[in-house]
């Protein structure tokens, strides 16, 4: 297939690597011309705008850092998209945006699916990222092959929205576990006892999460490389507050994750991965 693809960043550029990778032809385009580049030095096509990265394509993929941005470039898919394409857009954004774009789409005979995504970026090299799709079944299915490629859990939970809303949900849970570890490591270490090795304990019983199959060792490190930064995580947790606001319902942890991940931002680690949520911690207890 003839894949458009836009946004090359720290998730969206191995996710195109690995379309390419399966034999589909990609054109990428990103703001960053050294990402179109490297996309084109594994032999996919760059392109010096969106709908140049559009035009021609069979599947149109966005992984876009917020619901701006996806409004700003939507219209051009739907626009100069040729008809039956597939949008899937995989950006993590607000409910009602994907459902706005949804809306728009049809109108103009695009089928729009909204896919955020979770593995953070060693699930997007390894092509084991978890995908959450909202949108219409037969849509779904037309997308399927493409998300198979992607990831290795790919779930179709509802029409148009219903993806973000998950996405919130998983948010809300991954914020909530690396708030969790970080008070583990502080009570550890606090307390005389080897941080590593009480994870490695910690990891092989009901307490195991993949965070703490993935991330235990560099947090005790004090590694924090981003896979998923801070300030993302930060405006998923505003999305996940403002879900709740509108189903209506108390979720009090998720208030305070949101408050911790908003005081790491607010500490200048917004550039830092989200387990530097330690840092917090850390702070709370100096």
């Amino acid at each position: 297939m003839n894949i458009g693809f836009v946004g090359l960043g720290i998730m969206g550029s191995p996710m195109a690597a690995n379309l390419l990778k399966a034999g589909h032809v990609v054109t990428g385009y990103d703001v960053s011309a050294e990402r179109v580049e490297q996309l084109a030095g594994l032999g996919g096509k760059g392109a010096s705008s969106v709908v140049e990265a559009v035009g021609g394509a069979d599947v149109v993929i966005t992984m876009l850092p917020d619901s701006p941005q996806v409004e700003e470039v939507a219209p051009l898919v739907i626009e100069y998209g040729r008809p039956n394409l597939v949008y899937i857009d995989m950006s993590t954004i607000r409910p009602e945006t994907s459902r706005w774009v949804a809306r728009e789409a049809a109108a103009a005979g695009v089928r729009a699916l909204d896919a955020p995504v979770s593995g953070g970026e060693r699930g997007a090299i390894d092509g084991t990222l978890s995908i959450m799709v909202g949108g219409a079944p037969e849509d779904v299915e037309a997308g399927r092959p493409i998300l198979g490629i992607l990831g290795t859990t790919v779930v179709h939970v509802g029409p148009a929205g219903a993806g973000q809303t998950v996405k919130a949900a998983n948010q809300l849970v991954v914020g909530g576990i690396y708030g969790l570890v970080s008070e583990a490591i502080v009570l550890l270490e606090a307390s005389g006892v080897d941080a590593t090795a009480g994870l490695d304990v910690l990891a092989g019983g009901l307490a195991g999460s993949r965070i703490l199959e993935l991330k235990r060792h560099t947090m005790v490190k004090r590694e924090f490389t981003p896979g998923f930064r801070i300030d993302l995580h930060h405006k998923d947790m505003g999305i996940a507050v403002a879900a709740a606001r509108e189903a209506g319902v108390s979720l009090p942890l998720t208030g305070q994750v949101a408050q911790l991940v908003a005081a790491a931002r607010a500490q200048g680690h917004g550039s830092l991965d989200h387990s530097a949520l330690l840092k917090v911690i850390e702070r709370l207890n100096t």
